[in-house]
């Protein structure tokens, strides 16, 4: 069951789901969802340094990608074709027995912007900012401000608290993360092959 505004209200003021800084339910509360907002920092790929990425090195995928910091007032421009990781400004934190789906708002979206390419589900359990997969499908660049709405969390029951929250799994990758993280693609892949895991390194 996806929670109404009216239950996204009662799960915030109650604490069970934990929004940081607090919404502004006036201008951030949907129907089913709540808007959260585009923070300061984004990583993009450095193609002309790079001409492929191994996802069995993580130092390719590491420095392939470098960090940009954007001013409060100042835009970060998305060019046609451009790639790049980009954080919420807002920390969710879900308890054991609801999900988060992340969604593009439409009026970013008929700018030819995505903000997100597959990783749209938060497990229960989650707690951290949102990373979203930035890219520009149209014909004309687009600039994007820190603080603008940039996309939509909805939340969702299941049918009972999970036995393992996403924040307690010894392998999850990406738990309390503040800043938009690289692919850490190649330590799973190491794990797969018994060379360690997170906890462990």
């Amino acid at each position: 069951m996806i929670l109404s505004d009216r239950d996204i209200v009662k799960a915030l003021e109650s604490g069970r789901v934990k929004i940081d800084p607090a919404p502004d339910l006036a201008s951030q509360l949907g129907s089913v969802s709540v808007d959260f907002r585009l923070g300061t920092t984004f990583m993009v790929f450095e193609h002309s340094k790079y001409s492929y990425i191994d996802p069995r090195q993580p130092q390719s995928i590491g420095e392939a990608m470098r960090t940009i910091e954007v001013a409060p007032d100042e835009a970060f421009i998305m060019q046609p074709g451009d790639f790049a990781l980009a954080s919420t400004m807002e920390t969710l934190e879900l308890p054991d027995d609801l999900l988060g789906r992340l969604e593009g708002r439409s009026s970013i979206a008929r700018l030819g912007i995505t903000v997100h390419s597959t990783a749209a589900v938060f497990e229960p359990g989650w707690v951290g900012t949102a990373t979203m997969e930035l890219s520009n499908l149209g014909r004309m660049a687009v600039a994007l401000y820190p603080g603008m709405r940039i996309c939509a969390f909805s939340f969702q029951t299941v049918s009972s608290p999970v036995m393992t929250p996403y924040r307690t799994k010894l392998n999850n990758k990406y738990a309390g993360q503040v800043n938009p993280r690289a692919s850490l693609l190649a330590e799973e892949n190491r794990r797969a092959e018994g060379k360690g895991s997170l906890a462990e390194e």
